[in-house]
């Protein structure tokens, strides 16, 4: 926790749960991956965390930015980023949103399948193009490799169809899967879209651009490598497969970008015993799946958990929400342990919720409010 969000907390005493995202840090973030990546451009991804305040001061700072949505794209407009520095980066897209993003001036689309290359074809013509393609994901805490892309052989294909469409085939892009920790998975991505690269070149088509997405962490229960560890394993990997044939590359960091820099506050509403032989205590917070703690699905994401009884004798917990839905339960298979002079009203923190908890908080959601937000 920042000085900057104690001192927040502890003056402001706001009503929980809230999620305070300290401003510095956010910048900080910036500046550090544009130090570290200087080939890289920085597309942030908005759905972390589409904040007013975070989306100006990154468009400020001359930031990029991966759009999911024609609200997305409004948002940016409207906080200072030009069209041009915009990217339509969901592969699922409507047809009339393609034709509202192009006729603001959006020309840089993404796709993975010959339907949406159509779209884009009747709905943006001329426009810049980028396939993406499948990854494994493995090593990521938080895996994509379902839902978006295609295979090689198709993006290569894909790719000469843009050319027949009369699209620009700019590119390609992946995604080693969000909260990735193992660096080599950027080697193995980089080394088969080149692959592509090749192919491609062959068949008249010199692509221009390589999206390297995210997969940036934030500091969860689990160690992860240092920042300066991912730069030089992308960097070492782009030298290696590109050499002096090197792409524009592209980057687009949203968990590592806002993640760390914020810190939602809950309040302990029950602590309770399942039975006489339960050697777990439940512990049911202000906040659970669907008010902004979606991604501990599967317990996938695992958030560091701080309260006002630290270092003291600890037991087993179960963590869960407050809704009258039974899968609201945070962590039951993880082992979490809390102090055991936690009492009902205490506060907690969690920590590195900057990004995927309001965006996923739900409306009214058993009359529950959203996830109150604070930008310090």
């Amino acid at each position: 926790m920042t000085d900057k969000i104690r001192r927040f907390l502890r003056d402001q005493q706001p009503a929980t749960p809230c999620l305070v995202v300290d401003l510095d840090v956010v910048g900080e973030n910036y500046d550090r991956l544009h130090r570290l990546l200087p080939r890289a451009e920085i597309y942030y991804a908005v759905k972390a965390n589409p904040a007013v305040p975070v989306v100006r001061l990154l468009a400020e700072k001359g930031s990029c930015f991966d759009t999911a949505s024609i609200h997305e794209i409004d948002l940016c407009l409207s906080a200072g980023a030009p069209a041009e520095r915009l990217s339509f980066g969901n592969t699922i897209k409507k047809q009339s949103d393609i034709a509202a993003a192009f006729a603001r001036g959006v020309d840089l689309f993404a796709f993975d399948s010959r339907a949406e290359l159509e779209k884009l074809a009747a709905a943006a013509p001329g426009s810049r193009v980028f396939c993406r393609v499948l990854m494994d994901c493995a090593g990521a805490e938080w895996p994509l490799n379902r839902k978006f892309g295609c295979e090689l052989e198709m993006a290569r294909d894909l790719m000469l169809q843009a050319r027949d469409l009369g699209l620009d085939p700019y590119g390609l892009s992946f995604h080693v899967g969000s909260q990735q920790t193992d660096l080599e998975q950027w080697d193995i991505a980089i080394g088969r879209t080149m692959m592509v690269f090749t192919q491609l070149n062959e068949a008249g088509i010199e692509l221009r651009m390589l999206n390297l997405g995210g997969g940036f962490p934030a500091q969860y229960r689990r160690d992860i490598p240092a920042l300066e560890a991912y730069a030089d394993a992308i960097n070492r990997a782009v030298e290696r497969h590109f050499g002096n044939r090197m792409p524009r590359l592209i980057i687009e960091p949203g968990r590592g970008m806002t993640g760390d820099a914020g810190i939602i506050q809950s309040e302990v509403v029950l602590i309770s015993e399942k039975g006489y032989q339960e050697n777990r205590r439940w512990v049911f917070l202000d906040i659970g799946k669907f008010g902004g703690l979606a991604e501990t699905m599967d317990e996938s994401i695992q958030y560091r958990i701080r309260t006002p009884h630290d270092g003291g004798e600890t037991g087993a917990v179960v963590l869960a929400g407050p809704t009258c839905d039974s899968a609201d339960v945070l962590y039951d298979k993880a082992d979490y342990k809390l102090p055991t002079a936690l009492r009902i009203g205490d506060k907690v923190e969690i920590h590195a919720t900057g990004a995927y908890t309001t965006s996923y908080s739900a409306v009214g959601f058993n009359g529950f409010p959203p996830l109150a937000e604070h930008y310090i």
